[in-house]
């Protein structure tokens, strides 16, 4: 009987440290400290969603449709999944354009800074 490998304790949710692999082969083990990879941070109800939403190839209609939920719901699940693999949800950042372009008028920043400002770029 083969266990999925799980990438947080069951006990506290704090992430899991691979210390040991073996060759299902030859027994050869190798141990070590060794990182899982972002998708072992998913639980098995998100790493199922993912494999519906890479099916479906993202298409919001079929995904409600498959797991018979509404939009809000879809939004919900995938945004967990986002914020556990690490990234940040939601919009981006408004651009304040005024303090940008009162900035480049007392010639804190330069034309090129303004314009990258502007554009949504972060500075560098």
């Amino acid at each position: 009987m083969k266990n999925d490998v799980i990438g947080s304790c069951p006990i506290c949710s704090h992430e899991l440290k691979v210390t040991r692999l073996q060759c299902t082969n030859c027994g050869t083990a190798l141990e070590g400290n060794f990182q899982l990879n972002k998708f072992m941070k998913l639980n098995k109800e998100q790493l199922y969603f993912l494999e519906v939403f890479v099916k479906n190839r993202g298409n919001i209609k079929e995904i409600e449709k498959e797991l018979s939920i509404s939009y809000p719901t879809v939004r919900n699940r995938l945004d967990s999944i986002i914020k556990a693999l690490g990234y940040q949800t939601g919009t981006p950042k408004t651009v304040d354009r005024k303090s940008i372009l009162k900035k480049l008028d007392a010639g804190d920043i330069s034309t090129e800074e303004a314009l990258k400002l502007l554009s949504g770029e972060e500075e560098k």
